[in-house]
């Protein structure tokens, strides 16, 4: 009996591992979309959704993270910066809840929250960015910041340029 729970136990500890890894239906797609002008970022935060509109009524639909509650925004941006592997020092409201996290994490590196790019919003303070974290996507997770699988935010960084008009909506 003892060796009946020790193998069970081994078991479920061994299923708890396994990285959640979001399902293959939450890839980007194209989708019918009516508004916004082509060439604009909408992020539908209660969707958890981002959508690069195309024009003709067709738009681009990315999964994202967005903002936990009392951390998100609305609003318009633009893209004022795009950046590879960026280095990432946290804000001071991420570091006054992480006081253990490094003052500097350069890009690249494993345990760094930019992930694979970056697009900064509204003088550096949000981002749209890659994760290093794929099982927070379609989550309310971040600091505000929108968070997108590493390689949808680099198909979406060949796509926009400085400048690209955004918009965020509840």
């Amino acid at each position: 009996m003892r060796c009946v729970r020790s193998v069970f136990f081994a078991l479920v500890l061994a299923l708890a591992a396994i990285p959640f890894t979001a399902p293959e239906a939450a890839a980007r797609e194209t989708v019918a979309m009516q508004g916004g002008a082509p060439g604009t970022i909408i992020v539908r935060t209660k969707e958890r959704r981002l959508y690069f509109v195309l024009g003709n009524g067709r738009a681009i639909r990315y999964p994202v993270g967005v903002g936990r509650v009392g951390m998100q925004w609305t609003g318009r941006a633009h893209v004022e910066g795009i950046y590879v592997q960026p280095a990432w020092s946290p804000p001071h409201a991420v570091r006054r809840d992480n006081p253990h996290l490094p003052d500097y994490i350069p890009g690249g590196a494993p345990n760094n929250p930019m992930g694979a790019a970056a697009l900064t919003l509204r003088g550096g303070e949000y981002a749209i960015h890659g994760t290093n974290r794929p099982g927070s996507i379609g989550r309310f997770v971040s600091y505000g910041c929108i968070r997108m699988y590493n390689r949808d935010v680099l198909d979406l960084m060949d796509r926009v340029q400085v400048g690209t008009p955004v918009l965020v909506t509840r």
